[in-house]
């Protein structure tokens, strides 16, 4: 928020990376996850904002486990099947493979897909085409 003499105040700070960081990584360049490794380690922050330059268009989709007609319930079991996407642009943030079992235990999201591309069609296009 902002007063009536420009004086700023955050109603809130996350100091954590959010799930949706492979985006921004993707369309700068920046690994987010070892800056914020070197920064608790003491290091001084390595980039300016002007070092940073938007490249492209990225986007995410998060791929869960749910029973659909049960209301997008957690749904459980054997992983039957799972073949991530490759090629171009692509990235699969993942900690599962087919056969894996999907406990109750754990968030329901198994997967993040990401693609980029040098603008939002090309980006969507990687994410229908399927490489292997």
């Amino acid at each position: 928020m902002v007063d009536a003499d420009r004086n700023f105040y955050f109603l809130e700070m996350n100091t954590r990376l959010q799930v949706e960081h492979p985006v921004t990584e993707m369309i700068t360049g920046v690994d987010l996850v070892e800056e914020q490794v070197r920064i608790a380690r003491g290091e001084k922050l390595r980039l300016h904002q002007e070092d940073l330059h938007i490249q492209g268009h990225a986007i995410e989709l998060r791929v869960y486990a749910e029973d659909v007609p049960s209301g997008f319930l957690p749904s459980t079991g054997t992983l039957a099947v799972h073949i991530a996407p490759e090629g171009p642009g692509i990235r699969v943030d993942s900690g599962v493979e087919q056969g894996d079992e999907i406990s109750i235990h754990y968030d329901p999201m198994i997967a993040k897909l990401c693609a980029h591309g040098m603008d939002r069609n090309q980006a969507i296009e990687r994410l229908r085409t399927r490489h292997r």
